[in-house]
């Protein structure tokens, strides 16, 4: 009886009619296996290694233009309602109208306290938060509290303004500080995707050359700052679409206002306590809240969905087995490092210039001669030249790294000289245009501020277990900074301009004078990162690279490769392998020897 042909045609079988099969295989050939179970023919890996490597580049772009954005929107969104906020707040009329005898002007000193004052202890805790919940979701989660400081206006009460306003301050310094380390990150990602191939052949355990990643690192900078300082711009957006049309000319505000510039007291001493024209309808104000609040849940979206990590997971792991006590400790062993030191006054001027443009320049100059309908263009022309200025950092990937900061220094100094003698007339708009420069030119200096220390701090520190730390110091000292200017806001102009001059020669002086030390070989003194200690606990990573190794895995891989180098001896050895992580759960080194 004639057998039956098979369900299924054998690779390589010859047809009943003894043709070549359908794999092309001859007759009485078998097809080889290589050519239906091997590569795709037309598979070319190094151009599939390339276009991977390019989009990772891309991806990174894509996180640095996210976080920008996201830090942006959050910030303007921020600035925007805090002015109209205390705008409606300090009208008389709005105050009795609205809320009667609840007493807001209290509740937005404690707010303004809240603010300024709670980001003094952000030393404590920001290192150990950015550590616990990742860069990343550090930033997200202090993108979230702005926004519910938004929200909480809705229902302008103590008990909903005062809180949140807390929150706003514990959030500050983790939220910039996790932002300077996304970004310094971001550039040696972008580095190692770039020259793959080097790493290749140096091995992915072989750091990067020293400043290699600082070109990527100053173009990031410079992004993330033109975004950043456009925030000034947008946070006017509600002032100009919206409450300009409310306010009194400067012929009402400005009635009783003497003197301006640097012969005035305080913040805008005779302002007339009435500033609006007519009420506000509650169903506009609450049209105007929900706009901002939907700009911060888009920043809120534009982290969660568009930044991708900072770390690896294993790199995370590494970062937080260092042990906590460790993390709360570092920031302040940092003190040992010259470095630090010597940048420590232009970490405090850096958050006194800042200030000043937005209360001394912009309300004791702009607005006590001007008017408080003009506040809004004054503040639009410093951050358009802060913005346009940022981009011109790019010219430091041909000069020194010393330019930028010289220069912006330079320019604060005989911009702060020429307000010390200027006291223009209030009510008078024939200068306007020289205060449009000076802010204009204020910001400009304020950008290569900005751009250059963040440049600097990761060019210096570019290990990334002390990153966190350095950019919470620099965040800190910004913080400090900021609370003593809004203890001295009574003080003569003439006294904060003195303060401003004298912190801006020192801080200089003491950067030219670290720059010296450099160029002398002067090595720092860094605190040690302990080596992660890790816990096995189930199911760990069985890469060959392993991150998580101690030092005891790590002798016995060693033993393992001289044991087979050596070849095989006389008697055959035991198998040699890192023993699985059930077994070292169980505190066992291996299989048992019976």
């Amino acid at each position: 009886m004639e057998a039956e042909p098979p369900l299924y045609p054998v690779a390589g079988a010859v047809g009943p009619q003894g043709d070549e099969d359908r794999l092309g295989a001859a007759d009485g050939c078998e097809a080889p296996l290589d050519e239906l179970v091997g590569a795709y023919p037309n598979y070319n890996e190094e151009e599939e290694e390339r276009r991977y490597y390019r989009r990772q580049r891309l991806g990174v772009l894509k996180n640095v233009l996210a976080a920008s954005a996201g830090g942006m929107l959050t910030y303007g969104v921020y600035l925007g309602l805090l002015q109209m906020q205390l705008i409606l707040h300090y009208d008389e009329t709005y105050r009795e109208v609205k809320y009667g005898n609840m007493g807001l002007p209290d509740i937005d000193s404690k707010m303004l306290m809240g603010i300024n004052v709670t980001p003094i202890a952000a030393l404590l805790y920001t290192p150990v938060l950015i550590r616990f919940f990742g860069t990343k979701w550090m930033m997200f989660l202090a993108v979230g509290i702005y926004a519910l400081f938004v929200s909480t206006n809705y229902w302008e009460r103590y008990y909903t303004l005062v809180p949140s306003a807390v929150a706003l301050g514990m959030a500050i310094v983790p939220l910039w500080a996790s932002m300077g380390n996304y970004i310094t990150r971001m550039s040696q990602k972008y580095y190692e995707y770039s020259h793959y191939k080097e790493q290749d052949e140096q091995g992915p355990q072989q750091r990067p050359p020293r400043g290699s990643h600082a070109p990527y690192l100053l173009v990031f900078q410079a992004i993330f700052y033109s975004f950043f300082h456009l925030s000034f711009a947008c946070a006017q957006l509600p002032m100009v679409y919206f409450l300009n049309y409310y306010l009194y000319d400067l012929n009402h505000t400005l009635y009783n206002v003497q003197s301006c510039g640097t012969n005035s007291h305080g913040i805008l001493n005779g302002f007339n306590k009435t500033v609006l024209r007519t009420l506000p309808r509650s169903r506009n104000l609450i049209v105007v809240e929900s706009v901002l609040m939907a700009v911060a849940f888009l920043a809120m979206l534009l982290v969660l969905g568009l930044c991708g990590a900072a770390y690896r997971p294993t790199e995370e792991i590494d970062l937080r087995s260092v042990g906590w006590g460790n993390i709360f400790q570092l920031p302040f062993k940092y003190v040992r490092d010259f470095r630090l030191r010597h940048l420590v006054p232009f970490f405090i001027y850096s958050g006194f210039e800042v200030l000043f443009a937005c209360t001394g320049l912009a309300l004791g100059y702009g607005v006590c001669s001007i008017g408080l309908e003009r506040l809004a263009y004054l503040l639009v022309a410093y951050s358009l030249g802060a913005s346009a200025a940022s981009v011109l950092g790019l010219l430091g990937l041909w000069l020194p790294r010393s330019v930028p900061l010289v220069t912006g220094a330079g320019l604060h100094l005989l911009l702060t000289l020429g307000l010390f003698f200027w006291a223009p007339a209030p009510r008078a708009l024939k200068h306007s245009w020289v205060l449009y420069v000076a802010a204009a030119l204020w910001g400009v200096g304020s950008a290569f501020n900005k751009t250059g220390l963040s440049t600097l701090l990761g060019i210096l520190y570019e290990d990334k277990e002390r990153q966190d730390f350095i950019f919470t110091i620099y965040h800190w000292w910004q913080a400090v900074a900021i609370f003593m200017v809004y203890l001295g806001a009574s003080l003569p102009m003439k006294a904060k301009l003195a303060v401003l001059l004298v912190t801006l020669v020192a801080a200089a002086a003491s950067y030219l004078w670290m720059e010296r030390k450099l160029r002398r070989g002067m090595a720092p003194r860094q605190p040690r990162i302990p080596r992660p200690q890790h816990k096995v606990r189930g199911y760990r990573y069985l890469e060959e690279e392993n991150s998580d190794e101690s030092d005891a895995e790590g002798a016995r891989g060693g033993d393992c490769a001289e044991e087979e180098a050596a070849g095989p001896g006389p008697e055959p050895a035991a198998p040699c392998r890192r023993p699985c992580p059930y077994e070292q759960a169980l505190g066992g080194d291996g299989p048992e020897e019976h």
